[in-house]
């Protein structure tokens, strides 16, 4: 996922493409923390709609090649139905797809998402919020707990030093173990298929 207000989005995307990347936009919401500072081109829970689709226009015209929105915070945007319906609205005819990053348990993203006919998934398992190699490959570990039991799993994390060191010691054991590292579009689309039982 890449920060709708990052610099030089054009060129990150086509370096991800390039290494057989999806892209996601990675849109900044408002949290319940007022400390705490999504980011510039951030929605707002007091937004109207017309408010929110011109900072959703702001951040995702500019640049193209990603397949869906994730957010990134937006603990207090998220459990607002109506605010979410208006980003569905836009999701939906911009054909994009939502990842809910599960900020909070009760993210009004999902429900938003499947009424307005926008495909969606879900965040199963946070890889970092504690900051260490240790902590993060524990993550790891349950995400592939996760995906055993249902399938497949999703997992968020961060460009920390940490994420990158765990990452690079647990990938390459994952082929032994019947692991395999997709594409969000290829979880959606095993979500989507009917069941073979």
């Amino acid at each position: 996922s890449l920060m709708t207000y990052a610099d030089g989005l054009p060129g990150l995307v086509e370096r991800a493409h390039a290494a057989g990347h999806e892209v996601m936009a990675h849109l900044p919401m408002e949290p319940i923390d007022p400390q705490e500072n999504p980011g510039p081109g951030a929605l707002t829970a007091n937004m109207d709609a017309a408010s929110i689709r011109r900072v959703l226009a702001a951040g995702l015209d500019g640049w193209s090649g990603y397949v869906g929105v994730n957010n990134h915070m937006g603990s207090k945007f998220t459990k607002d139905r109506a605010q979410m319906t208006v980003v569905m609205e836009e999701l939906k005819a911009r054909g994009l797809l939502w990842l809910d990053s599960k900020t909070i348990g009760d993210s009004s993203g999902p429900a938003a998402a499947k009424a307005e006919g926008v495909p969606y998934l879900e965040r199963d398992v946070f890889l970092d919020n504690v900051e260490t190699v240790e902590a993060v490959t524990a993550q790891l570990e349950q995400l592939a707990t996760v995906a055993k039991a249902q399938g497949s799993a999703i997992g968020i994390g961060h460009p920390h030093d940490s994420t990158w060191a765990a990452l690079r010691q647990w990938l390459p054991g994952l082929a032994a173990r019947g692991i395999v590292l997709v594409p969000v579009t290829e979880v959606l689309k095993r979500q989507a298929a009917p069941s073979s039982n």
